[in-house]
């Protein structure tokens, strides 16, 4: 992955309109530097360079036991997916400018009456992230969150 330091180039930007310049033409340096930024950032990501955001899904439970996963968001309905014991669903995508949200239905048991709501995934808005990966684990007693780097935490209950 291209590693680029933005607070240099940040600090570049603010050098270059800092320097004792007629007042139109700090303006302008100021709007070229922030033009640099977002066509960085867009053509960055429309490339493919920056690594794209995942959520990922694993069923840990009993044997026998199918969990349903059902997400979607504002423009995305990813369909619905049955898992068997140890099998996992995952997808990526990149952060929108706007917000990016993922909600997801997980279900399992017979006829599927043992459920749980929630936001799988929440991101962009000004802040836009890459790589970021988000880990849901179905168990028994419920579902459990991990970015990977930590262990993972029981967040829902199976209602």
């Amino acid at each position: 992955m291209v590693s680029i330091n933005w607070h240099i180039l940040s600090f570049y930007c603010i050098y270059i309109t800092s320097k004792k310049e007629k007042k139109i033409h700090g303006n302008m340096s100021r709007l070229w530097c922030f033009l640099l930024i977002i066509t960085l950032c867009v053509g960055l990501n429309n490339a493919g360079v920056l690594e794209k955001n995942s959520v990922h899904f694993k069923n840990s439970l009993g044997p026998n036991n199918i969990l349903r996963v059902d997400c979607s968001s504002k423009d995305d309905f990813l369909g619905v997916h049955d898992l068997k014991p140890g099998q996992t669903f995952d997808f990526s995508f990149n952060d929108s400018i706007l917000k990016t949200k993922f909600d997801c239905t997980l279900a399992q048991g017979q006829g599927f009456i043992h459920q749980a709501s929630f936001r799988a995934y929440e991101g962009g808005g000004f802040i836009v992230h890459y790589g970021k990966e988000n880990f849901w684990d179905a168990r028994e007693d419920g579902i459990y969150f991990t970015h990977g780097k930590e262990t993972s935490k029981l967040e829902y209950k199976w209602s």
